[in-house]
């Protein structure tokens, strides 16, 4: 008995270290794509800059050198934003799905990115804002009242917030939201010259300006993402076992809510409303690495901006010298990603 028991442990050691191995290649192997894409990013363009030159450009820029202004006015913003936009939409993703146990929810589908687009156009046809500083607290304001438009609307059945009435009541949002927005644009055009770029998703043709702005909201939304991934381990498992287990509901879908605020609506702010990517990531690495919102949540901020980096110099190469706007490029992959899990039986719950 001693020897089956012993042999069943050693096992269960063997499983638990090749688990760990696992993850740790899918770790190196995502960073490894992260680092390379960013540096492909600063060389890559209408004007391809050799890597020698981008180093010193960045350790001794001389405003005289035009590929130096390249590098560090329009490369460096982009690859940064994309960074910081890629890993604020995937957890927002992250987080709205393991919050509603919905794994077709993202910011794109329950509406968020539509809430906080639609706020800033008020906020720049209406009153006329174009400061990023402005438009971000529109932003804001705009992903919270429609997080909670969509969960309430959703959660008016007798079966509570169930997933496909949050989709559906996140599509409503968004086309509504969408034709107003359209609509205010077209009654005043010139106010929106400069935002329509903004308005098809991309991360081109912003400065250092906005990257400051972002990031301290961006860092501040992927802490508090950390800090709610034990406790959404038991929101998984229902929330009568989630009580049992010591967690508390209230404040857990509060700093999820939080977090969501500040991650979808500074990425909006910045990058416009690029949709898919909060919704296509955080399932690749469930696949990859397991349920536990304590891997997949560091584990998406890896990958998401992997897959904005790699959109945005998809771009710039299919339409080459021209470019084709990163939101474009998701959602080509999004939609039919979007379609096989509506398809699967088990796309109903986490």
């Amino acid at each position: 008995m001693s020897v089956v028991v012993s042999i069943k442990a050693g096992e269960k050691v063997r499983a638990v270290r090749s688990g760990h191995a696992a993850r740790m290649a899918v770790v190196l192997v995502g960073l490894g794509l992260l680092m390379t894409l960013s540096i492909t990013s600063l060389l890559l363009g209408v004007r391809p800059v050799p890597l020698s030159t981008a180093l010193v450009a960045l350790s001794a820029f001389d405003g005289n050198s035009i590929d130096h202004i390249v590098i560090v006015d329009y490369r460096l913003p982009r690859t940064l934003l994309a960074l910081m936009g890629g890993a604020a939409f995937g957890v927002s993703g992250a987080l709205i799905q393991a919050a509603t146990r919905n794994p077709l929810a993202d910011p794109g589908t329950l509406g968020v990115n539509a809430g906080s687009a639609f706020c800033v156009t008020l906020a720049v046809g209406l009153f006329g804002f174009q400061s990023i500083h402005a438009l971000l607290w529109f932003a804001f304001l705009g992903a919270i009242i429609v997080t909670l438009a969509v969960y309430s609307l959703g959660a008016t059945s007798r079966d509570g917030a169930a997933p496909v009435r949050l989709v559906l009541a996140g599509v409503a949002l968004s086309a509504l939201l969408g034709g107003i927005g359209s609509s205010i644009t077209l009654l005043s055009p010139q106010a929106f010259d400069a935002l329509r770029q903004w308005a098809i998703g991309s991360v081109a043709g912003r400065d250092m300006a906005v990257v400051s702005a972002v990031a301290p909201f961006i860092g501040i939304g992927l802490l508090i993402a950390m800090v709610c991934a034990p406790s959404l381990n038991a929101v998984a498992l229902g929330d009568d076992l989630a009580r049992s287990l010591g967690s508390s509901l209230v404040r857990t879908r509060v700093l999820t809510l939080i977090a969501v605020t500040l991650l979808a609506g500074a990425g909006t702010a910045a990058c416009g409303p690029i949709g898919f990517v909060g919704l296509m990531v955080p399932h690749a690495v469930r696949w990859f690495i397991g349920p536990d919102q304590r891997s997949i949540m560091p584990m998406t901020m890896i990958c998401a901006p992997v897959l904005l980096l790699a959109a945005d110099i998809a771009g710039r190469l299919v339409l080459y010298p021209g470019e084709l706007e990163a939101g474009i490029v998701t959602a080509f992959l999004g939609a039919p990603v979007l379609i096989l899990l509506a398809r699967r039986r088990q796309a109903s719950g986490l």
